[in-house]
C-alpha cells in the first residue's frame, strides 16, 4: 500500500493572497490598489511602461508581469497601439482573494460590505446545518478549539481575529462539501477585514461569544436546525457592527 501524503491544515486567518511574494507581485498590488480605489478608473489609460516602471523604481520587466497578474484578474487589458486600459468593474473577478483584499484595504466600503454579508447569510447558515450533521471529531475539533480561543481572547481583538476566522472557516470545512469549500478559501481575506470590523465596538465579544457558543452547541448535538438559525442569528449584529463601523470611518473628514 502507497503511503498517503498529509495534506497540510489549512491555516484560517493568515494572508495568502499573491501580493508581495515577489517583486511584481508589489507592483501588482500597488496598482491594483490604485484602480480599486478609483486613482485608475475604470475606462482610464495607465500611464506607459517606461514612465511607470520608473516612477515605481522597478525594472520593466517587474512591470510587464504585473500587468499579466491584474489583466488575469480582470483588472486591465492591453492593446497594441492603444496602451493598458482599466476594465469596467462588471468584468473585475470580485471573488479573486486580492481583488477583495483590496477592496477592503482601500477605505471604506459599505457596498461591498453589504454584499459580503449577503453571500455569508446564503453561505455560512446552510454550512452551520450541514457541519451539524456531518462532523466528524477531526473535522469538530478545529471548531471548538477556535471557540475556545476566542473566548480566552475576550476583548483583544488582535488575538481573536485569526480564531474568530478559524471558527467560521472550520464549519465550512466540516460540511465536507467539494464545491463549497473553495467558495469560502476565497474570500477568506474579506472575511478576515469584516470581521475585524465588527469586532470595534466596546466589549462586542459579550455579545459575540455567547452567539458563537450557541453554534458550537448545535453542531456538536447534530441539530441542523438549530445550528443554521444560530449562525443566522450570530451574523445579524455582526451585519449591523460592520455598517456601524464603516459609517463611522465615511463619516471621517478627510
Amino acid at each position: 500500500m502507497q503511503n498517503e501524503t498529509k495534506k497540510k491544515p489549512h491555516r484560517w486567518g493568515e494572508k495568502r493572497t499573491f501580493s508581495r511574494r515577489s517583486l511584481h507581485g508589489q507592483v501588482a498590488h500597488e496598482i491594483g490598489i490604485r484602480i480599486i480605489n478609483g486613482k485608475f478608473p475604470p475606462g482610464s489609460l495607465l500611464p506607459n511602461e517606461l514612465d511607470f516602471s520608473d516612477n515605481m523604481q522597478v525594472s520593466r520587466t517587474a512591470f510587464r508581469e504585473a500587468l499579466k497578474v491584474l489583466a488575469s484578474k480582470g483588472l486591465i487589458e492591453s492593446r497594441p497601439k492603444v496602451g493598458t486600459r482599466v476594465r469596467p468593474r462588471d468584468t473585475w473577478n470580485i471573488l479573486d482573494p486580492d481583488i477583495l483584499s483590496w477592496i477592503f484595504s482601500s477605505g471604506p466600503n459599505l457596498d461591498y460590505g453589504a454584499d459580503l454579508f449577503e453571500l455569508r447569510r446564503i453561505i455560512e447558515p446552510a454550512a452551520a446545518g450541514f457541519a451539524a450533521e456531518r462532523h466528524t471529531p477531526e473535522t469538530f475539533a478545529p471548531i471548538e478549539q477556535a471557540f475556545a480561543e476566542m473566548e480566552a481572547a475576550k476583548d483583544d481583538m488582535e488575538a481573536g481575529l485569526g480564531p474568530d476566522v478559524r471558527f467560521h472557516g472550520s464549519i465550512v470545512l466540516a460540511t465536507d462539501n467539494k464545491l463549497l469549500v473553495p467558495m469560502i478559501y476565497l474570500i477568506e481575506s474579506a472575511l478576515a477585514e469584516t470581521i475585524k470590523l465588527t469586532t470595534q465596538r466596546p466589549r462586542a465579544w459579550e455579545v459575540s461569544i455567547p452567539l458563537h457558543r450557541n453554534v458550537l452547541d448545535a453542531i456538536r448535538v447534530r441539530d441542523h436546525d438549530g445550528a443554521a438559525e444560530a449562525m443566522a442569528t450570530l451574523l445579524e449584529p455582526a451585519r449591523s457592527g460592520m455598517e456601524h463601523a464603516l459609517g463611522n470611518e465615511a463619516a471621517k473628514p478627510a
